[in-house]
């Protein structure tokens, strides 16, 4: 997502426990800034819930004040929810223990299968512009609900993608080979099938949108479709079946996992 993240109670709590250490420490906060190396802006910013803490400062900041542990410990339960607009979080809660996911993209790459580059270059053309420290957030989040696909091999992940994703060339030349590659590397993963959807197809049961399909732990099933500056989370049955026969429609339409990544190479060597 590249919306502003708004602050949630667990930034606050941590910004609370850090100020709090440091006051202990006796540790004025440009001192502590000094120390961490960070700006005395970036650490006010932390302290009041504003940004995500990246590990680095984590890490810092755990050294200045003793290696408590706390803020380590911390750190993972901010992850996956700074950085995300507020209207995906409840989306992100699911998708973090879903048992079955699914996504229809055309617009862009996913953001669970970009790359670092790949993303940044999203991040630093959005319009309005974002600050140096908005961007860090979201990609700290992002990468953050990128370790899904590893850290959960038991839920099964489906994605098509369009075609002219790959052939746009967002960020250039070497960052599409580079995130060809990550595709490629992913797609191997046996609980991720990957399906191109070819630019020349005279039936395609998807031009309504991007769409995703997600089974909860309790066989619930959730849509979630996103537009310009929103998104819409669906619970409704009768509104998921049809989401679900649409994507079914869409996974025949498109070219087999094998096939796909056969397009992809040739794609590469193209560039």
């Amino acid at each position: 997502m590249v919306d502003e993240p708004e602050a949630s109670d667990s930034l606050r709590t941590f910004g609370a426990v850090l100020q709090a250490l440091r006051e202990h420490a006796g540790l004025p906060r440009e001192e502590f800034a000094d120390r961490v190396r960070f700006s005395k802006h970036t650490v006010a910013s932390v302290e009041l819930g504003r940004r995500m803490p990246d590990p680095a400062f984590v890490e810092r900041a755990e050294e200045a004040l003793g290696n408590t542990g706390a803020l380590r410990k911390a750190l993972p339960t901010l992850a996956r929810q700074s950085g995300l607009a507020a209207w995906f979080r409840r989306w992100a809660r699911l998708e973090a223990t879903a048992i079955t996911l699914y996504t229809y993209e055309c617009r862009l790459i996913p953001g669970l299968l970009q790359t670092e580059a790949y993303a940044r270059t999203l991040f630093t053309n959005q319009l309005p512009p974002l600050d140096d420290e908005q961007i860090e957030a979201q990609w700290t989040a992002r990468a953050a609900r990128q370790r899904l696909l590893r850290e959960r091999p038991n839920t099964a992940f489906s994605f098509l993608l369009e075609e002219h994703l790959f052939r746009r060339r967002t960020g250039g030349v070497d960052v599409t080979r580079e995130l060809i590659d990550h595709v490629l590397a992913i797609s191997e993963l046996r609980n991720v099938e990957i399906q191109i959807m070819p630019t020349v197809q005279e039936t395609h049961a998807g031009l309504d949108g991007p769409v995703q399909l997600l089974e909860t732990p309790e066989n619930q099933w959730f849509a979630y479709c996103e537009g310009q500056r929103g998104g819409l989370l669906i619970s409704d049955a009768k509104e998921i079946s049809v989401l679900q026969r649409r994507y079914a429609t869409m996974r025949s339409q498109a070219l087999t996992p094998t096939d796909s990544m056969s397009l992809l190479r040739r794609i590469r060597g193209e560039l």
